[in-house]
């Protein structure tokens, strides 16, 4: 399984052959400048939520690539308005098969609105299940006692926690959630964008590390296996 990041919530998972995207916004972030979203192929583009640090690059990337757009029901209606095609929308519930596996979407503690107000639905994590291995995408959330029914869906190979705290749980936070998920390693996304999410990194690796947990922290285009960290 191929997990390649391209900055705050944004990253891509390859799973059976499909490239699935998640929460694109890379264009407004000074950190990426370096990636090209023209280079960037996608399957599927999943949605946790309609903020603008998530949506940016949607509309460009969906269109060019003919994916299928994936988010709430009310996130769905506003792919649609804006000219995309193939969408799929969903809500909390049980799992919604795709033909790359499974993927069940679950609470997550937030708000979610686009970027001119209007609503966007509720924020979502995601369960994804696979052949090639299961992982959670906590999305934009704080910690909440709901993660411990995580395991009882899936046993996770990774999971992809917030730990940038103000907007969203921070580090030690995320240390707590990846007990009540039952999973050790860790892809941590949305720190240092901005100057209210900057965290020691040094310090969130190694308070990982004493709670016997691996925190993996890819540079912005690189691209690792989450399954063999």
């Amino acid at each position: 399984m191929k997990f390649t990041y391209f900055g705050q919530a944004c990253f891509q998972v390859e799973i059976n052959n499909k490239k699935i995207l998640f929460d694109p916004f890379i264009t407004p972030n000074p950190l990426a400048k370096h990636i090209n979203i023209d280079e960037i192929k996608a399957d599927y583009i999943f949605l946790s939520h309609g903020h603008g640090d998530h949506i940016a690059d949607l509309i460009a990337i969906a269109k060019r690539t003919k994916a299928t757009c994936v988010g709430a029901a009310e996130v769905a209606t506003w792919f649609g308005k804006n000219g995309i095609e193939k969408t799929h929308p969903l809500n909390h519930g049980g799992p919604v098969k795709f033909d790359f596996g499974n993927v069940r979407a679950v609470n997550a503690i937030h708000s979610s609105s686009f970027p001119d107000g209007s609503y966007a639905g509720n924020p979502f994590g995601f369960v994804f299940t696979s052949t090639e291995g299961n992982f959670y995408f906590a999305g934009d959330t704080a910690l909440t006692m709901d993660m411990q029914l995580i395991p009882r869906w899936a046993k996770l190979n990774f999971a992809v926690l917030p730990i940038g705290g103000n907007y969203t749980m921070d580090a030690a936070d995320a240390v707590i959630a990846a007990d009540f998920i039952n999973c050790d390693t860790i892809v941590g996304v949305h720190y240092n964008t901005f100057e209210l999410i900057k965290i020691d990194t040094e310090k969130a690796i190694a308070d990982f590390k004493a709670a016997g947990k691996n925190l993996l922290l890819p540079a912005i285009g690189e691209m690792i296996n989450p399954l063999t960290p």
